[in-house]
């Protein structure tokens, strides 16, 4: 019956972890992030994925892949780069618990097929099972370790990493004190004895039963120590005949051994009430749970990872075929591990406590990357945390330089910021110098795309404007002005706007007034203008002006003023003031 449950359970779970894969894998063609991918179709994604795998492995590169294999997958180099101790815990983790699952829990398919004398408790494979138990135990140590004792700083822990440690750590403990537990087992000594010994002389199983007692560990309501000599003589010469073949000494599985040391005191309880079969249950539900759930966890990075690494060793952004790299950066957020590496290079990421985001830090934004890639709603606020984690981004590229697992986190923040302005929602850091890194990059999208964030940008501010603007049509000093001149004063740069005396040099020497011919139904006003609407307190028109947000920030004007007005300067302070109204307008 138990066996029964067993084998039901392994089926469901198996089948579960197939869909669960089959459903991830499904996404990486069928999720889209960036200009890129809005007009490739999946069918076009999978063949270009299927054509470039078979260019890959029957071409040059195979080399490369076979290369980046084992420096990157196996020895795990990139890591080791970055930090000796968090290598050495995804080493232990990752080959003690790769070697347990195939020389003891798929022992059927490969430790039977390899070793023709293989039983799991005789040496070297008892030993050997527990040796690599051990290792992933001490990984995971090393794992809470860093993370709950060393603190590094801003490297945030989540569910998905609590859930990684505590399934690993059940598995890991609950096998040890089950090895334990059958170590010390009189019922367990009794089932081997009718099953496999075939003894039927009552006095030669008493002698076999002290020997297990004295030399194994069993804990035994019948026989007690001391024992006579000739008892344990006796026992022996029938464990040697009966038992050896299939049972080295326990010490040698020294963790479970340890374990049952330590449960030896309740023993007689732990088989009274099945001890040996709960805990038999906890280990195999937590198996099972694990391989179920692991296409929806981060563990699910075992596969993803070193396809990533190999993915991006191979591919070139203006090489390779668009939709290969479409679905490549969606397989991407599946390879990310939150190991955080990114976070603690970050250039920007100290400003994440400063403005309360976490999103500005780059191993933050991936959940909510993953949300909008599979077209889900964001609520308002996400929309915004994740909005100003990828503008603030300085793109200097540390991020990717440093990723363990070779995702291209740049062109990632690039592809977000575009689906973002894509759908329409207003993000005023576009007017300022942090879209530089966007205009470099202006010949991968049409000018339309280009210019549709800015567009989206002014329609707001002059959205908000308008309703001021609707007293009576005309546009009286508001509360607005009155605000814009005491913020403007709170710095000696933005103050000076008072010394203006309108002699229209900075509107002269303006590269962009020049561009334009002086257009003001372009422009809205000029250098001189603004400064004019500042000082007679209707700062609105200046929100509202094109000019505002064409500034190159060049500094031509504020060079050349007479009367030595900071006009950049105020351009910068004005630009940050209708951001906070429109914003604050917004949240109330």
């Amino acid at each position: 019956m138990v066996h029964m449950v067993f084998n039901v359970l392994l089926y469901t779970s198996l089948g579960i972890f197939v869909l669960g894969l089959i459903y991830k894998i499904s996404t990486w063609f069928t999720w889209k992030v960036g200009l890129l991918s809005e007009d490739i179709t999946t069918a076009t994604r999978f063949f270009a994925a299927i054509k470039g795998a078979l260019g890959v492995i029957f071409s040059a590169k195979i080399l490369t892949v076979v290369k980046v294999f084992i420096l990157d997958v196996l020895c795990e180099r990139r890591i080791l780069k970055e930090d000796a101790l968090r290598w050495l815990m995804h080493m232990l983790i990752f080959y003690g618990f790769m070697l347990l699952l195939l020389m003891h829990a798929l022992d059927n398919f490969f430790s039977e097929q390899l070793f023709s004398d293989f039983y799991p408790t005789v040496n070297p494979f008892m030993f050997l099972r527990d040796l690599f138990g051990l290792l992933v135990i001490a990984g995971v140590a090393i794992a809470l370790y860093r993370r709950f004792i060393m603190k590094i700083p801003r490297l945030k822990t989540n569910s998905m990493d609590h859930y990684a440690i505590i399934i690993v750590a059940v598995i890991m403990i609950s096998g040890i004190l089950l090895e334990g537990a059958k170590i010390i087992s009189h019922g367990e000594f009794q089932s081997m004895v009718e099953e496999y010994g075939d003894l039927d002389d009552e006095e030669e199983i008493a002698a076999l039963e002290s020997f297990w007692v004295a030399e194994f560990g069993v804990v035994s309501p019948n026989v007690k120590a001391p024992f006579d000599e000739e008892i344990l003589a006796q026992g022996r010469e029938t464990h040697e005949a009966v038992c050896a073949d299939c049972h080295s000494a326990p010490q040698w599985a020294f963790t479970g051994y340890a374990a049952g040391k330590v449960l030896s005191p309740m023993a007689l309880t732990l088989d009274k009430i099945g001890g040996v079969d709960i805990l038999l249950y906890i280990h195999f539900l937590a198996c099972f749970v694990g391989l179920a759930y692991l296409p929806f966890s981060k563990m699910f990075h075992i596969i993803a990872s070193p396809l990533s690494l190999i993915a991006n060793a191979v591919m070139d952004l203006e090489k390779s075929d668009p939709a290969n790299i479409a679905t490549r950066q969606i397989m991407e957020l599946d390879a990310c591990t939150h190991c955080g590496t990114c976070t603690t290079r970050c250039s920007v990421g100290v400003t994440s406590e400063l403005f309360k985001n976490a999103s500005i830090l780059p191993s933050e934004k991936i959940a909510a990357i993953k949300a909008l890639a599979s077209g889900k709603e964001l609520g308002e606020q996400e929309i915004r945390h994740l909005q100003e984690g990828v503008y603030l981004c300085t793109n200097c590229h540390r991020c990717t330089d440093v990723c363990p697992v070779g995702i291209n986190l740049q062109e990632l923040w690039f592809n977000v910021r575009e689906t973002l302005l894509k759908k329409g929602y207003p993000e005023f850091l576009t007017l300022t110098p942090f879209s530089y890194y966007r205009g470099i990059n202006s010949g991968r999208m049409t000018e339309a795309q280009y210019l549709l964030p800015l567009k989206t940008a002014k329609g707001a501010i002059e959205d908000a404007c308008r309703q001021i603007d609707a007293e009576g049509g005309v546009v009286p000093p508001t509360k607005w002005g009155d605000r814009a001149k005491k913020q403007l004063k709170i710095t000696s740069d933005a103050d000076t706007f008072s010394h203006c005396f309108s002699c229209t040099t900075c509107s002269t020497v303006c590269p962009v007034a020049t561009n334009y011919g002086n257009d003001l139904e372009i422009l809205g006003m000029v250098p001189h203008q603004m400064m004019q609407a500042v000082i007679l307190g209707t700062p609105e028109l200046v929100y509202r002006s094109g000019m505002l947000w064409d500034c190159l920030g060049c500094y031509e004007c504020q060079q050349h003023c007479p009367q030595g007005v900071h006009i950049t300067d105020i351009f910068y302070a004005l630009k940050n003031l209708a951001i906070d109204e429109i914003t604050e307008k917004r949240s109330s």
